[in-house]
């Protein structure tokens, strides 16, 4: 697909790029940084790297090379590519032909439902995101540039341009960055929202410290759950750079099956992803991994990035109480603090994370309906989602641990 947009004194073109190696991996890179350009990524090379690892080029081919996504996975890339008149690539948006609703953590079962049984086909859709991945972050990349603004507009219209040259019912863009919303909607998108639980870290020097913010009954109840969490001669070990060996990823990814095929029933990821992100972004990652009698028997994956922690999958082999609280919630405070990071974002949903010092915010997406009906169903829908999710928000904020006054 070709799109040519005219604008004074500029012309683009978007195309549309069946896999991410059809962009040089610096360039997407550099697209995909939100921070003032030569601002060293982590392992401090002096090459910009994404503040969010989720968009750098490594992690998205690795998903393409391990054969995560795919047309038999149903994530076809589909990547958008906005090129300028002298044929330079200025903007892209990683996206995918989806032919189901798996894997994107904002939930549009209902809608694909509804239109089916009106005759209508869903399927294919085309989705602007991270596979398998609930972090919010730009999904218009466009880098720092004087043309951001005028960049982002036109990977919009790319995108509307992309649903009415295939015919395809939707197209939707997931856990956006406040550029990526403001552009979407002045695009005619529809707006959605949802929420989930961070952890921000005001300058402690330590858990303790942390702890003193809190009311004196919750301060004691997360220092029982993390002394009854290490009981039985568990240990913590943080492996990252170096230390992620292959024999500490199959140890991970034993755990991975086996919560994965509990809570989905087939995990999205398979073997061979984590052995690349593990040579590809080693010093990206953070294996909270906890050991037993010589062996590991759980752990929790998180990604490291310019000012926030990221915390992505867990799992375990053997059942201990809190043990999921300590790898997932408490260890990754615990690295942010040390680390003089802003945020721990701990994945999807969770309001048990709030007693353990995670705070609701809100979270944001775009969708662009084709069929005027659905688009008139689902905008009434979302306007009365958007009032019930911003009540829930407001409520569960005054059930934060933290003290009063």
């Amino acid at each position: 697909m070709t799109q040519q947009r005219e604008a004074p004194e500029r012309a683009v073109t978007i195309r549309v790029a069946d896999t991410i190696s059809a962009v040089d991996p610096a360039l997407w890179d550099r697209l995909a940084e939100t921070r003032p350009l030569g601002t060293d990524g982590p392992g401090g090379e002096g090459k910009p790297a994404p503040a969010n690892p989720f968009l750098s080029h490594a992690f998205l081919k690795s998903l393409e090379d391990a054969g995560c996504v795919g047309e038999r996975a149903g994530w076809l890339p589909q990547h958008l590519v906005l090129e300028g008149d002298a044929g330079e690539v200025i903007g892209v948006a990683p996206a995918y032909l989806k032919s189901h609703s798996q894997g994107e953590y904002v939930f549009d079962h209902g809608w694909a439902d509804a239109f089916e049984r009106a005759g209508g086909d869903y399927y294919p859709k085309l989705q602007m995101s991270v596979p398998f991945t609930p972090v919010t972050g730009p999904r218009l990349l466009v880098g720092n540039g004087p043309e951001a603004g005028a960049n982002r507009a036109a990977l919009a219209a790319g995108a509307r341009a992309y649903l009415a040259q295939t015919g395809i019912s939707s197209v939707h863009a997931t856990f956006l960055s406040d550029a990526d919303v403001a552009a979407l909607s002045d695009a005619d998108w529809l707006h959605r929202i949802d929420q989930q639980f961070h952890f921000f870290n005001r300058g402690y020097e330590g858990y303790d410290q942390f702890l003193e913010t809190l009311a004196s009954r919750k301060r004691k109840a997360l220092k029982k759950e993390r002394r009854e969490a290490l009981a039985n001669d568990i240990t913590v070990e943080w492996l990252t750079g170096r230390d992620l060996t292959e024999a500490a990823w199959d140890a991970f990814f034993a755990f991975y099956m086996d919560t994965g095929s509990r809570k989905w029933g087939r995990p999205y990821l398979n073997r061979r992803f984590f052995s690349l992100i593990g040579e590809r972004m080693a010093d990206r990652i953070l294996l909270v991994m906890a050991r037993r009698e010589g062996r590991y028997i759980a752990g929790a994956l998180n990604f490291i990035g310019a000012d926030a922690l990221y915390g992505r999958n867990w799992g375990c082999i053997e059942d201990h109480p809190f043990l999921h609280f300590e790898l997932c919630y408490h260890q990754a405070i615990d690295f942010a603090i040390e680390n003089k990071l802003a945020v721990v974002e701990a994945g999807a949903q969770g309001q048990h994370k709030i007693a353990r010092g995670y705070e609701p915010v809100t979270t944001h997406s775009a969708h662009y309906i084709a069929h005027p009906g659905l688009r008139r169903a689902i905008r009434d829908y979302l306007e009365a989602e958007r009032d019930e999710v911003e009540r829930v928000v407001e409520v569960l904020g005054e059930h934060t641990p933290f003290r009063r006054g």
